[in-house]
């Protein structure tokens, strides 16, 4: 059968990493920076770079014999993942619950984009941001709020000590610290 007359699969939930997977019934939470950059994207693909790729593949369809076309074979190959990554960051994006750190009440205790300043069992300390699953970036420390990490310090306070279940064993992290400050700083 033609490729032509072949649907592609859509990208769902079923086809990501499980990192990258919002809990069934949860709502996707986002900081403001990362619905930001989210949005930007998606306008960057819905305006420029889509219809940049599709007049490229309408001119090498003109050039006559496609099966053979490099140009046009890529270009269709390529509009087919931008297609993929529109829907996905649209439907991310329905679905966003944006959280403003800064907006939210003082406390010391740590929920969705804390910034929280922990010891670990060996002295050391660590701080991570807790950020939406798809804004996660461990070279600046932002955790997804459905890491392991982001789960045992969740409603816990200043002072507190919590378990962290780790594939080498409990692990006790004192929280030393709890912040709710913009993470812009850190782009």
């Amino acid at each position: 059968m033609n490729k032509a007359f072949t649907k592609e699969s859509e990208q769902d939930e079923d086809d990501l990493p499980a990192e990258l997977k919002v809990p069934a019934g949860s709502k996707n939470y986002m900081t403001p920076g990362g619905h930001r950059r989210m949005r930007e994207e998606l306008y960057r693909l819905v305006h420029k770079e889509r219809p940049e790729l599709a007049q490229i593949v309408n001119w090498a369809a003109s050039n006559g014999d496609r099966s053979e076309n490099g140009d046009y074979l890529y270009g269709k190959r390529r509009l087919r993942e931008i297609d993929r990554r529109i829907r996905f960051l649209t439907k991310r994006l329905e679905n966003a619950e944006v959280v403003d750190p800064e907006a939210r009440e003082a406390t010391d205790q740590v929920f969705f984009s804390a910034t929280v300043t922990y010891a670990r069992e060996d002295g050391r300390e660590e701080t991570v941001s807790i950020v939406g699953v798809d804004e996660t970036d461990l070279a600046r420390n932002h955790v997804s709020w459905t890491s392991p990490v982001a789960r045992a310090l969740f409603k816990a306070r200043e002072g507190d000590v919590v378990l962290l279940r780790t594939p080498g064993g409990i692990e006790e992290l004192e929280i030393l610290e709890v912040s709710y400050v913009s993470l812009e700083n850190n782009d």
